[in-house]
């Protein structure tokens, strides 16, 4: 759908800062429409250099996570670069910035200056544990902050060391709280008569503790503490992983009273189907081991493809564990469109589709995260008010120290 209209279009953001929570907020603006112009130090982002390379050298996590974003090189170490930032500010909808708290107003270019001649701005920002509090000037990447933030306790078997999901969880919590957080200031924005801005306070620590469901009350009013269960979930049986014949393994959840019914008469267990104290899922919870055995002897007799389809046409849930292989051939997820195609230096590159699906106006990659500075003489010329000349200076000066 190329060239459909899109919510965002028309918002401008800048975005400062590296990395993924920013980033990934900044990502998701610019696939709904917005034009996003990211500002990088003349090193560039780090993420152009991390993990798995394109044959030019370039990380193929930024050719996703910077698609549809503008780079422009400005360096805010120096006053020159912070007096551009904050020209380009004042004509910006958005601000999204994810350094430590504290480092905008040591550059002179704190929400309160910046409103003075933009006081419509959103600032979004995005740290490890937020603006304020005691702990807000450590510094938090994602895996220390899902550790402070209560996910890590939660994670691996009872006793065992935590793990971790090879992701970062934490960033992208962050980065959809700081998208959303952004959306709510802009609408809070147009409907008030003064078109004021705010602050959006994002902490990865706050973004990873909001996902934590029940545990707080339930430590608040029974002095529980949820412990980390493996493969299950805490309370809700049955819930689990099951291996299958050749070595592969299902996902069962059948948690519901019908589900759990079917279940069991899916695998010849109507004695257990029809077992009144196991009508409710406190009776299932008691008889937890009893349970994944049964289960667990049944789909160890099949391959999981048989599984899936003999649970499927029960219509109880089960799904096989799928590596990004299994993902990239899967034709469920081409169907439903969540994978996409943008164009790299002429070559074509899978990557995830941004979401949410709209169906009157969908997100679009427009392009693969630019070359490093790709865009900072459009931009300055356009939107910072400096001279052809002064531009090319800034281009050819950038180009020189990226060598």
């Amino acid at each position: 759908m190329s060239g459909a209209p899109r919510p965002l279009d028309g918002v401008r953001v800048l975005e400062l800062g590296s990395l993924l929570a920013g980033p990934f907020a900044g990502a998701l603006l610019a696939g709904f429409g917005a034009e996003v112009i990211k500002i990088e130090p003349p090193e560039g982002d780090p993420i152009r250099g991390w993990r798995l390379l394109d044959a030019d050298g370039t990380s193929l996590w930024w050719r996703s996570l910077a698609r549809g974003k503008k780079s422009v090189v400005l360096d805010l170490r120096e006053a020159r670069g912070r007096e551009l930032v904050a020209r380009l500010a004042h004509g910006a909808d958005v601000l999204i910035e994810n350094f430590r708290p504290g480092t905008l107003e040591r550059w002179g270019l704190a929400p309160a200056r910046l409103w003075e001649s933009n006081p419509g701005l959103v600032v979004v920002r995005v740290s490890g544990f937020g603006q304020t509090g005691p702990k807000a000037h450590r510094p938090g990447y994602a895996s220390v902050c899902e550790a402070e933030g209560g996910l890590r306790y939660l994670t691996g078997h009872p006793g065992e060391v935590p793990v971790r999901a090879n992701l970062s969880l934490g960033d992208s919590l962050a980065g959809l709280h700081a998208a959303f957080g952004a959306l709510l200031a802009l609408r809070a924005r147009d409907r008030d008569p003064a078109r004021r801005g705010q602050v959006v306070d994002v902490g990865i620590v706050d973004s990873v503790f909001h996902f934590l469901e029940s545990t707080l009350p339930e430590y608040d009013r029974l002095g529980v503490v949820r412990e980390p269960s493996g493969a299950t979930i805490t309370g809700i049986v049955p819930s689990n992983v099951y291996p299958c014949a050749g070595g592969e393994r299902v996902v069962i959840g059948a948690n519901s009273e019908s589900n759990f019914v079917r279940l069991m008469r899916t695998i010849g267990r109507a004695d257990l189907a029809d077992d009144p104290a196991l009508g409710s899922n406190a009776g299932r919870v008691a008889r937890q081991a009893e349970l994944d055995r049964a289960i667990g002897e049944w789909t160890g007799a099949r391959p999981a493809a048989e599984v899936v389809a003999a649970l499927d046409a029960a219509a109880v849930p089960c799904g096989r564990i799928q590596s990004v292989a299994d993902l990239a051939a899967d034709p469920h997820l081409a169907a439903r469109g969540l994978i996409e195609e943008i164009d790299v230096a002429g070559r074509p590159l899978r990557v995830p589709a941004i979401l949410p699906r709209l169906s009157a106006t969908p997100a679009a990659s427009g392009w693969a995260g630019p070359e490093l500075g790709a865009h900072t003489r459009e931009v300055l010329l356009e939107l910072a008010g400096v001279t052809a000349e002064e531009a090319d200076a800034l281009a050819a000066q950038e180009r020189r120290t990226s060598r």
